[in-house]
């Protein structure tokens, strides 16, 4: 299809919506841009002096009002730029985009060049200024020593060469600036359209029209092109070819992804997306404004589906500098100064900064970066396509810059065209006769040459470029949507509607989850979960997911219609369901496809606008004069002429209530349109939201903390289903550390090290007096409600932390001990102190908002968390283990020689005999405690204690383990155990109030006698309910993900697991004190039985067993045997405890149980009416037992130690 096309004079539908011209107002002359942050030592001519939007056309439009401030400096944005003939003068050309409230984009392209400056005052005012700038450093080097002074006055000499200006010898050049602003990314189109005019005006011969008629012609006749299709519209000296992707591509974007990928690096640039993915804040730095635009559009493009939510600047000039304090996700771009250095660079937030050095190639990313999902398939990919390509994966590649096309046109034929002045309305006949030339010049015309000197085939080999970098573009962004679309293909099954309209939703949204994020996890491939559980605690994630709910009652937003509608095609034609499910890497299977569209566009186009044309302008008006832009006539570019021609571009919008209600939602506190606003108020404005926002997010992250911790306890006492994960835990609190470094980084003006939280908890202990070195047990006296004491047990820490390790390291600690908001507001009573380290807009000098902010941590005080002990793993802790006797028999202890073996998440102790003289012991960390192997070295009679329970302190945490006993520690006594296996449980999290006291201790178990008598009163029922309960429990253990079960030896050898139950089972009927003496054991039964099981095998004779002589049988006798040959001394309890669990982990169990029921013995030992005498009960037992055998169990080195199987 070919047609001509018009733009109507609605400003939606037209290809740009502003031109713009930035340079010097004569009228005002020469005004010091002192914002921009330069010496005055320096030369005039090289000094920065402010711009000014010269003219600007149409006024403004509808939709984007036109804001002069925030375009003058992006356009210009270290000012105007003097030169004199020594210097170059080369054009340069760098683009912007301006984010407006509502999320929309506006992009603006700027060509800067060089033109003569005639005005006598300026020239004057240039002599002037460079005359006193002599007399200063004359003045200068006259006041120093002499070697000084001849240091000076070379260096002086040396700089006077490269800034002097004399009117009489040299020309002075100014900088201006033409900008074209356009709704969409036409990068190459607008570049092409700007190098042109500027070629016309420094041309010796005039343009064939007045430069009035191009600039009305991209204004208001040269429309969008149609989302599919191509358009050809004609510039000053040729026709220029840009196109729109259709519905089913990826939108538009032609910034070079190429030439980040060649600058940086495959492994930086996935290091950065994944940094931008998480929202951590990013820095770009680079000499050239256009790398910083490349680079941030480059990865901002990337992350389709998602969009970036927060502040976007890729070009800060010096006025808007004090962003750099913004505590908030941002992702923007400063220019280096010639000679800069990294470490001059003054900027309050490092702990979670990714800082990207462009020019030198190289990304600074924040500790503990989790891997981007399957990172080195994806690199590997990625390197692929740029091989070929051409361009070296490793980067460090110093791209030349994008040549400015040539003057002339890109054929013969198309010159023709234009000589033939028929404003490109040819017949179709007559395009395809010039497109079969143009093909003929392509193989034929090489070696021509055409006026601008260059041969037809190297502006042909331009032009190949531009499409082998669209192509690359593509590709590369195709790589990365299919990486999103195998990640969240499923994620429709996960957002939860709970809402019955809009205005309920809208009303309800803080107190509602959209999405189910931990069983979406639960399916996700273990080494993608780190990155996955902080992806989705970002708010790009969450608001995709809004997206998803809103769209139940308005129109999808355009992106996730088109990732949706890509998902759909992908299950479609997906016919490897296993490898889909299974989620191993697939490499994207549409690059050719995608390639070939773009391709097809650009070859060919489907439209061409109408050419420019004579307008109704004043006689004189349009003169041309060599190398200056000239004055515009205002009247025929204020508006556009009416016309009735068909619009090609189609606007769909929402119903305009529904959509008000969206736009109120979707609205951040923080008003992108008044960043741009260098204003004293407007700053003030913009701080003072920074403060509000920060109040809101900790807010908002506690409560979240809050919620998802309470269920999490919730599960552990029984009552509920997990709905978090120990991972996810982590992520929330990674979050609540971020948030604490920017809100101590706001206005920050002082600060050691990249953390701004530990800065201020150095400058505290400093000014508290408390430098001294740390004790050689810090853990001793770290309970005292000091925030110092927390730093220095910190710094004390053998693991090398970095300060933003140390910060995390504090703030986890603090809140594992409840007093995250008490030493916070400790460090805060230091107003002195506050005004020193922090500016007067600083978050930390905002009284009320303080307040709540610590009223809001406070919160976190009513529920227990275990991240420090979880997280910081291989420091050495001090536990205090007091082992409690009866009351009535505590003198008893002075016989025994107690040892200890502690186990826990990370490890166990080792044996470690407890000193008499103290109760202090160090170890490793253990992690949360599980299990307490208690025991005594001395074997005689008189060595016997009754065991109450056994306390173990941690010093560090405040955390208290209690491990009930309840038993007899000695020989004759008792089941003559010397080594007993405790189950604990934390029975006490807290600060020092609780270390004199134990609160939250479990009932007692009772004393084996006391147990059997019980047991024998039991109903069988009960019994049987108590199993199936023990064995339920464990089912469940091992369906929940790994990251959520809890501790399985005590749901096996705790209160109410399966040890416990399976004792009750066979103590259940029970002939007491007939065959066994005093105590009843049933190790004794088991014993027996398997002696008799031997015997009779010896003999031959069964004595009517229904059982013969059989595996079953040898494993049971094995095992028994293999129990008591242990060294181990646990005592007839403990070895009935390995039996079970030994029996379950290795699948025999439930082959036993029926050997010990038809044994001749039980007959004798049990009554008629015991469970195990009950064929039914005993099969049923069995059943659920093998309800087990699909789960691999794996039991703790302290209940097998010592036994070989």
């Amino acid at each position: 299809m070919n047609g001509t096309a018009a733009a109507t004079g609605s400003a939606s539908c037209r290809f740009a919506h502003y031109f713009v011209v930035c340079g010097l107002d004569t009228e005002t002359g020469l005004e010091p841009d002192e914002g921009a942050g330069e010496s005055f030592e320096q030369s005039p001519i090289r000094r920065s002096f402010k711009s000014k939007v010269l003219v600007h056309y149409p006024e403004s439009t509808d939709r984007n009002p036109f804001n002069k401030d925030a375009i003058n400096m992006l356009c210009m944005p270290r000012g105007l730029s003097f030169r004199t003939q020594a210097d170059r003068l080369d054009p340069q050309f760098h683009s912007f985009t301006i984010v407006f409230d509502d999320g929309t984009r506006s992009y603006g392209f700027v060509h800067t060049f060089y033109e003569e400056v005639t005005s006598p005052q300026i020239i004057t005012a240039m002599q002037t200024l460079y005359q006193m700038h002599q007399v200063d450093m004359d003045s200068l080097v006259s006041s120093l020593d002499e070697s000084d002074a001849e240091s000076l006055a070379g260096l002086s000499a040396y700089l006077g060469c490269a800034g002097s200006f004399d009117p009489a010898r040299d020309t002075l050049y100014v900088s201006k600036a033409l900008c074209l602003l356009t709704p969409l990314p036409f990068l190459q189109a607008a570049r092409q359209f700007l190098s042109q005019l500027h070629q016309a005006v420094a041309s010796q011969t005039a343009p064939p029209l007045p430069l009035e008629s191009y600039i009305h012609n991209i204004l208001f006749e040269v429309p969008l092109p149609p989302p599919g299709r191509s358009l050809r519209f004609h510039g000053v000296q040729g026709p220029i070819l840009c196109q729109r992707p259709g519905p089913g591509e990826l939108p538009l974007n032609e910034f070079p992804l190429g030439e980040a990928f060649s600058l940086l690096g495959v492994d930086n640039m996935v290091q950065l997306l994944t940094c931008a993915l998480l929202e951590t804040q990013v820095l770009l730095c680079s000499q050239d404004y256009q790398r910083l635009m490349t680079v941030a559009e480059g990865i901002t493009t990337l992350l389709f589906p998602f969009q970036w939510q927060h502040i976007y600047l890729p070009i800060v000039s010096a006025p808007i500098h004090h962003l750099l304090d913004a505590p908030v996700p941002f992702m923007m771009g400063i220019q280096r100064r010639e000679g800069a250095q990294r470490s001059s660079l003054h900027l309050p937030h490092e702990a979670n900064l990714c800082f990207v050095d462009i020019d030198n190639h190289c990304v600074e990313a924040p500790e503990d970066l989790p891997v981007f999902p399957d990172q080195m398939e994806l690199i590997q990919e990625l390197s692929e396509i740029l091989v070929r390509f051409g361009i070296p994966p490793q980067g460090g590649v110093i791209t030349k810059p994008t040549t400015t096309p040539s003057p002339r046109l890109s054929s013969l034929v198309l010159e023709d065209l234009m000589e033939d002045r028929r404003n490109g309305n040819l017949g179709g006949e007559e395009l395809a006769v010039l497109e079969r030339l143009q093909a003929l010049a392509r193989r034929c015309g090489g070696g021509k040459m055409s006026d601008g000197g260059k041969t037809l085939g190297h502006v042909f080999e331009e032009d190949d470029e531009e499409l082998k970098a669209a192509k690359l573009n593509i590709q590369l962004r195709e790589v990365f949507a299919g990486r999103f679309a195998a990640m969240f293909g499923r994620y429709e099954e996960f957002v939860i509607h709970s809402a019955l309209d809009l205005d309920s939703w809208l009303s309800n949204r803080e107190g509602t989850f959209s999405f189910d994020k931990g069983s979406f996890l639960s399916i996700q491939p273990v080494s993608h979960l780190t990155f996955l559980s902080r992806f989705l605690e970002t708010s790009m994630f969450s608001s995709f997911v809004d997206g998803k709910v809103i769209a139940r009652w308005a129109d999808r937003e355009p992106m996730q219609q088109l990732f949706d509608t890509r998902l759909e095609r992908e299950r479609l034609y997906d016919t490897d369901e296993e490898e889909s499910r299974t989620g191993r890497y697939r490499k994207c299977t549409s690059l050719f496809e995608s390639a070939q569209a773009i391709e097809h566009r650009l070859v060919k186009a489907d439209h061409t606008a109408i050419h420019p044309h004579l307008l109704d302008m004043r006689i004189g008006q349009g003169r041309h004069q060599p190398g200056y832009f000239p004055k515009l006539q205002a009247d025929v570019l204020a508006h556009g002429q009416n016309t009735n021609k068909k619009q090609l571009h189609t606007h769909i919008a929402l119903h305009l209530q529904s959509r008000k209600k969206i736009l109120d939602h979707q609205k951040k506190n923080l008003r992108q349109s008044k960043l741009l606003d260098p204003s004293p108020q407007a700053i003030t404005q913009t701080h003072r939201e920074f403060v509000d926002g920060l109040l809101s997010e900790c807010r908002l992250k506690t409560k979240r903390m809050l919620m998802e911790r309470m269920g999490k306890e919730s599960v552990e006492l029984g009552q509920g289903e997990a709905n978090i994960t120990g991972l996810q835990e982590n992520t929330l609190i990674h979050g609540l550390c971020d948030l604490l470094e920017r809100t101590w980084g706001h206005g920050l003006q002082l600060k050691q090290g990249k953390s701004a939280l530990w800065s201020h908890l150095l400058h505290y202990q400093a000014a508290q007096g408390k430098t001294e070195a740390p004790a050689e047990c810090p853990g001793q006296k770290l309970l005292s409600n000091s925030s110092c004491c927390f730093s220095r047990f910190i710094q004390a820490m053998s693991e090398g932390l970095s300060e933003v390790g140390q910060a995390r390291a504090w703030i986890h600690l603090a809140l594992e001990k409840k007093m995250l908001s008490q030493h916070l507001k400790e460090l805060l009573t230091n107003q002195e102190l506050l005004r020193q380290l922090y500016k007067p807009h600083a978050f930390l000098l905002c009284e009320e908002e303080r307040e709540q902010f610590l009223f809001h941590l406070l919160s976190l005080n009513t529920v227990d968390y275990l991240c420090f002990t979880r997280v910081f793993t291989s420091i050495s802790i001090p536990y205090r283990v007091v082992i409690i006797p009866m009351k009535k028999l505590s003198i008893a202890m002075a016989t025994v020689n107690p040892w200890v073996c502690l186990s826990g998440e990370l490890g166990d102790s080792g044996v470690r005999q407890i000193p008499k003289n103290t109760q202090e012991i160090f170890f490793q960390n253990l992690g949360r405690l599980s299990t307490l192997q208690l025991g005594q070295e001395n074997s005689g009679l008189l060595a016997k204690c009754l065991i109450d329970c056994v306390m173990v302190y941690n010093e560090i945490t405040g955390h208290t383990y209690k491990f009930p006993c309840g038993r007899w520690l000695g020989k004759g006594v008792g089941d003559g155990s010397l080594e007993r296996v405790l189950i604990g449980q934390l029975v006490s999290p807290g600060g020092e109030e609780d270390a004199g006291r134990w609160t939250g201790t479990p009932p007692e178990l009772a004393s084996p006698s006391q147990s059997v008598m019980t047991v024998l009163g039991s109903l069988g029922s009960r019994i049987h309910e108590d199993m199936r309960e023990a064995a339920n429990n464990l089912v469940k253990h091992f369906h929940k993900p790994e990251q959520e079960r809890g501790n399985l030896t005590v749901l096996l050898c705790g209160e109410g697991g399966l040890v416990l139950s399976l004792e009750k089972f066979l103590l259940h009927g029970f002939r007491s004190n007939r065959l066994f003496q005093r105590n009843v054991f049933v190790w004794d039964f088991v014993e027996k039985a398997v002696s008799s099981m031997e015997t009779a095998d010896q003999m031959g004779d069964l004595h009517g067993s229904t059982h013969t002589k059989g595996p079953p049988c040898d494993s049971l006798c094995h095992y028994v045997n293999a129990i008591n040959a242990s060294p181990r001394n646990i005592g007839k309890e403990g070895k009935f405890q390995l039996f079970v669990c030994l029996g379950i982990r290795d699948r025999h169990l439930p082959q036993w149980l029926p050997l010990l029921a038809e044994c001749p013995l039980t007959a004798r030992t049990y009554e008629d009416s015991a469970l195990l005498r009950d064929r039914a009960a005993v099969h049923s037992l069995c059943r659920i037992l093998h309800t087990l055998h699909e789960f691999t169990i794996t039991l703790e080195a302290a209940l097998v130690k010592g036994i070989e199987l």
